[in-house]
């Protein structure tokens, strides 16, 4: 047989790598950039971060990026450890999703945190001396522009102020006086208007930053600067003197002497007659003292113990209504003699597909006494909010409502895993109808089912939504108005943490510690007994 030879020399043989734009297998170039760019990415926000961070001192974050970074660098920038690659995305979730808000939690749960200490001690100490600022007849004046880098009314703030003696401009921050040169600013009619990076708050703005410019100062050599007005800053002398080395603060006036001591979970500055300083503050370590006040305070451990009991029959209720009639309304619909099942299951999840927080004050209008919907269209004249275990009925009610459709899907997408055979199969051996469900379909959907349960239970524990839209915990008593009758135990202790006392995120920290515990150990058990349904199936 002939055979044919291309004249051309080998050099001319044209390949298919000549006809590849990228000279290689251009299909494979693409997922290379997109890599290249985003771990580019990576590196650039870590990049930039570090000089903010270290300016800070945010030395544990400024770690964390990093090594975060060289995570991701090292995973994906090298074709080994195909592993990591898939792990090391769900891991840094966990961490940072999970496992971090957690330890925050509970780092802060052995804190004070909250309104009114908020600061560090240096900043409530410089906050403290600046308030005594007093005006002398020759204080120095300026006029004043306030500008901040964040709020207009909580800031930080910063005083922009021109001399009214020889027109020199200065900057002002909690820090200290920096005088500017001419270029750093724009100054009209001896007023700073405009400077890089800051917003200038109008009149009208510092109005309603009052409160919080009150309390602000810029210290100096000889004392502090302080707003006179919307337009105009004194300088002013001291009254109190803080000496470092005794942690005491003098008052040159009168010549007392205050000394830090706690009062409750706070320290202040008081006298020898415990009388205060300042009612300032600030953030300190106060150990287990917020778990002591939980379990030892006769206000909270009062209700405390009747509101669990509650909020365990509550949750178990919910999930027990809402399964029940989920389960029931499944294998209705699973019936292959049932006509118009899409039409059905379509209307059952609907109250699924309306957002809880509409459903929930929909539902709060419909148990008015007077106007609602259930006493008009009944005839009854129940004072469904009024009364404890009335508005427990209706909270109980309305999470049926919400909660059944949800129950309604995942029982019948477990009856539909079932299969047929098992059926068909006890059908010949002649069990009715009764056996056939609890024998083998009840069983053996519980094995998949049970898991969403236990989940579905750790939920309401602290659906706080169910019961603040409802009823806002209430009904409430005259002797205890901070505990109400529909009150969980996440309403109620966001109501103690955050009622008219303030603030106190250490306080609640603590509390939702606790809570994370006991929702954790109950999830245990009750996973505990799932594994019991697996071995039996």
């Amino acid at each position: 047989m002939a055979t044919t030879t291309d004249p051309r020399p080998d050099d001319d043989v044209v390949t298919t790598e000549d006809h590849e734009p990228w000279g290689g297998s251009g299909r494979n170039v693409l997922p290379v950039v997109v890599k290249v760019l985003l771990l580019g990415t990576v590196l650039a926000v870590a990049i930039a971060m570090t000089p903010m961070l270290a300016s800070d001192d945010n030395w544990g974050f400024l770690v964390a990026i990093w090594a975060i970074a060289a995570i991701l660098v090292a995973t994906y920038g090298t074709k080994r450890g195909l592993p990591a690659k898939y792990l090391v995305p769900g891991v840094l979730m966990l961490v940072l999703f999970v496992v971090y808000p957690i330890g925050l939690t509970a780092q802060t749960s052995t804190t004070n945190f909250g309104d009114g200490t908020r600061s560090t001690k240096e900043e409530a100490v410089a906050q403290i001396v600046g308030s005594s600022v007093k005006q002398d007849p020759d204080a120095p004046r300026y006029n004043l522009s306030v500008a901040t880098t964040g709020s207009t009314t909580s800031g930080p703030f910063t005083f922009f102020l021109v001399s009214q003696a020889d027109g020199t401009v200065y900057k002002g921050t909690e820090d200290g006086l920096e005088e500017l040169g001419e270029g750093d600013v724009t100054v009209a009619n001896d007023r700073v208007t405009a400077a890089d990076g800051y917003t200038f708050l109008t009149a009208k703005e510092v109005n309603a930053a009052g409160d919080a410019l009150k309390e602000f100062t810029v210290p100096t050599d000889d004392g502090a600067i302080r707003a006179l007005g919307i337009t105009t800053a004194f300088e002013g002398t001291t009254t109190l003197q803080y000496d470092e080395d005794a942690d005491t603060i003098t008052d040159s006036t009168t010549g007392t002497v205050y000394s830090v001591k706690q009062q409750g979970d706070r320290d202040f500055f008081v006298d020898d007659n415990g009388e205060r300083v300042s009612d300032q503050s600030w953030k300190a370590n106060v150990g287990l003292l917020n778990y002591k006040k939980v379990l030892t305070n006769d206000t909270i451990r009062g209700k405390f113990l009747s509101i669990f009991v509650w909020t365990f029959l509550f949750a178990t209720l919910s999930v027990g209504t809402t399964f029940i009639l989920g389960l029931l309304l499944a294998l209705t619909l699973n019936d292959p003699r049932m006509r118009g099942q899409k039409i059905y299951r379509a209307i059952l999840i609907m109250p699924y597909a309306i957002p809880g927080f509409i459903s929930l004050l929909v539902w709060s209008s419909f148990f008015n006494r007077d106007f609602g919907l259930i006493n008009d269209l009944t005839g009854l004249n129940i004072n469904w909010l009024g009364e404890t275990w009335n508005a427990r009925a209706a909270v109980l009610l309305t999470n049926l409502w919400m909660g059944f459709p949800y129950m309604f899907l995942v029982c019948t997408g477990a009856l539909q895993a079932i299969p047929s055979d098992l059926k068909e199969a006890a059908t010949i051996d002649g069990a009715s109808g009764w056996k056939h469900l609890t024998r083998i379909i009840f069983p053996l959907m519980l094995v998949s089912v049970a898991p969403l349960l236990v989940s579905s239970f750790a939920f309401n524990f602290n659906n706080f939504n169910a019961v603040q839209l409802l009823t806002e915990g209430g009904p409430f008593s005259p002797d205890n108005p901070t505990a109400g009758g529909t009150d969980i135990l996440i309403s109620y202790t966001i109501r103690l943490a955050f009622g008219a006392g303030g603030a106190q995120i250490g306080f609640a920290s603590a509390v939702s510690v606790l809570l994370f515990v006991i929702t954790g150990v109950i999830a245990a058990l009750q996973f505990r007994a799932t594994r019991r349904l697996e071995e039996m199936s």
